[in-house]
């Protein structure tokens, strides 16, 4: 964990790189220091069909939800929380002053006895690491 997804009003297409905004977001999120690399996860997903505030077409969203396992002080949630809104505001720039964007994020704790995973990416990551004194 965590799982980060980022969903978006399509027009956004045109303004930014969303796999740039994919890359800043796991970047942020590693940065905090409270997550393993390898269960980190971002995924983008594309809202085709949205209405916005009073339905202009240049209104664009972004909302970004993050999924953690429990256990975590709420000083600790909430400083990963403001560290990735942070670096995400910070990414989009001027865009701001360009278009009609609302920016939010939410953090939520998914229950450790209703959560089931298999993950061999953490293996896989070290493997890859260079052996002492190489």
């Amino acid at each position: 964990m965590p799982h980060l997804t980022l969903e978006y009003s399509a027009n956004l297409e045109q303004f930014c790189e969303i796999s740039s905004m994919c890359s800043v977001i796991r970047e942020s999120a590693l940065g905090t220091g409270v997550f393993p690399l390898g269960g980190i996860r971002v995924r983008a997903r594309r809202c085709d069909h949205y209405s916005i505030a009073d339905g202009r077409p240049e209104c664009a969203f972004i909302d970004v939800e993050i999924r953690i396992g429990e256990g975590r002080s709420l000083e600790v949630r909430k400083n990963c929380t403001e560290t990735i809104f942070a670096a995400l505001v910070e990414h989009l720039g001027e865009l701001f002053e360009r278009i009609p964007l609302g920016v939010s994020i939410e953090l939520r704790e998914i229950s450790a006895d209703l959560s089931i995973k298999k993950n061999s990416i953490h293996k896989w990551i070290e493997q890859d690491k260079p052996a002492a004194g190489e």
